[in-house]
């Protein structure tokens, strides 16, 4: 894939409708427009938790739930060829930055809500109603508890230091997480900063960046690195795992919550909004509340190890024992607005 500012793929709608979910699991339903008790999703999450919230809502409202499931890119590859024939009613997707990209290419519509509003702190939301964060997922360090101390972590810039010389895990450049950890830093001090953050994590690299988060994981497992850059979720769901070939990692891995200069851990969000010709506008601000209520909270949170945005639901507890987390309050809207020096930054530090 090419690193430009979050690409979209080339992708024809007759392949996209055939889209499955990942993990093997069934076909998606197509969505319907045609009734006014059903909202049609596109989402990019792919959890079990999502299918359970989905089906309370339905037995709850009487609002069916429509879903069809792609990559991130896929998603906004059909909106743009659908046009304002679209029957998306809801975009669902991990990461501010690909809200953001959903809002300037205006696939979502602003919309006021009380109940979204209350619950969802201000800089986990569009300042103007176009998208809202329903959890959040920080990003952290994992290291080997047989090689590492703690408290040789502590900030993000730790990580450039001659100490962690050939021991640093993480995944590519066009990985959009990366880019939005690289857009607070711009956002914060400035590209130059940003760049030379980039080029002390490319200078201690373990190996060419490859694979997911949970792929980083299992290498501090198989000893070949000694820290890792993962979100917070990731390493949740491994320490819970009863996976035999996830054992040599679970039993290795700590965790640290990495200070960005005294403003906290770089955190993201998974979220949505409603799309800009959604045709069942009611029914999508609906799940969206729902999706905030404390029933979805604590699902989200339990369920798929995600930091809940709603205050007063606690994390899940393998969560709460990584330690005290102070969350970064950078309006997440600048991930969006600066993931093209973000990627710039990514590449000229050579970053692959």
């Amino acid at each position: 894939m090419n690193r430009s500012s979050l690409p979209l793929l080339a992708l024809s709608l007759l392949s996209l409708a055939a889209c499955t979910n990942k993990g093997g699991a069934d076909t998606t339903t197509q969505p319907a427009a045609d009734s006014a008790r059903v909202v049609n999703v596109y989402t990019h999450r792919h959890y079990e938790t999502d299918k359970q919230l989905f089906a309370q809502f339905t037995k709850e409202t009487g609002i069916e739930v429509k879903v069809i499931m792609a990559d991130d890119d896929e998603l906004l590859s059909r909106l743009e060829a659908e046009g304002q024939n679209s029957p998306a009613d809801i975009i669902i997707t991990a990461d501010a930055g690909r809200l953001g990209l959903a809002r300037q290419r205006g696939y979502l519509k602003p919309v006021k809500s009380a109940i979204l509003e209350a619950a969802i702190p201000a800089h986990l939301r569009d300042p103007e109603g176009h998208w809202f964060g329903f959890t959040v997922r920080a990003r952290v360090f994992a290291y080997d508890k047989n090689k590492v101390k703690p408290e040789e972590l502590r900030t993000y810039a730790d990580l450039t230091k001659p100490r962690f010389k050939g021991k640093v895990l993480v995944r590519p450049a066009d990985n959009v997480y990366n880019q939005s950890l690289v857009a607070a830093m711009v956002a914060h001090d400035g590209p130059e900063k940003a760049q030379a953050w980039c080029a002390g994590v490319v200078a201690n690299m373990a190996r060419d960046p490859k694979g997911s988060d949970t792929d980083q994981l299992l290498a501090i497992g198989e000893g070949q690195g000694e820290v890792a850059i993962a979100n917070s979720y990731y390493i949740g769901k491994l320490l819970t795992s009863d996976d035999p070939a996830r054992q040599k990692a679970k039993n290795a891995i700590g965790v640290v919550f990495p200070d960005l200069d005294g403003r906290g851990t770089h955190v993201n969000i998974s979220g949505g909004g409603v799309a800009k010709h959604a045709k069942h506008e009611a029914e999508a601000i609906k799940l969206l509340e729902f999706l905030v209520s404390d029933e979805a909270q604590r699902l989200f949170a339990e369920g798929n190890m995600e930091f809940p945005v709603k205050a007063g639901i606690p994390a899940a507890q393998v969560l709460q024992g990584f330690g005290a987390f102070t969350p970064d309050t950078l309006d997440l809207a600048k991930l969006g607005s600066n993931n093209a020096a973000a990627v710039k930054v990514l590449e000229s530090a050579g970053w692959k």
